[in-house]
């Protein structure tokens, strides 16, 4: 029987929206180089232990290359690296 206004939703939905920052275009976007690939950096091998535990959990689990910014070919390397030190007992 009675009939409520209607009020412009949208815009303040479409306002609030455009507040968060998280909408908004990135302006810059920074790739992160590869620590493993840049020149100076330490080779990837099983007998590294230093490097190793660098990209382990405490669980001792390989952290992923999102975290670690680590690129394709030197994540499989590690993993590679870190298993064979695991069987070998070094780890």
């Amino acid at each position: 029987m009675f009939r409520r206004k209607k009020t412009n939703n949208k815009k303040n939905r479409q306002s609030n929206f455009a507040k968060l920052s998280i909408f908004q275009p990135n302006k810059y976007k920074f790739k992160k180089s590869c620590p493993l690939s840049i020149k100076g950096a330490p080779v990837v091998n099983y007998k590294n232990i230093k490097l190793l535990k660098k990209y382990i959990s405490d669980n001792g689990k390989i952290l992923p290359s999102r975290i670690t910014n680590v690129c394709q070919k030197k994540q499989r390397e590690l993993s590679i690296s870190i298993k064979r030190a695991r069987n070998l007992a070094l780890i």
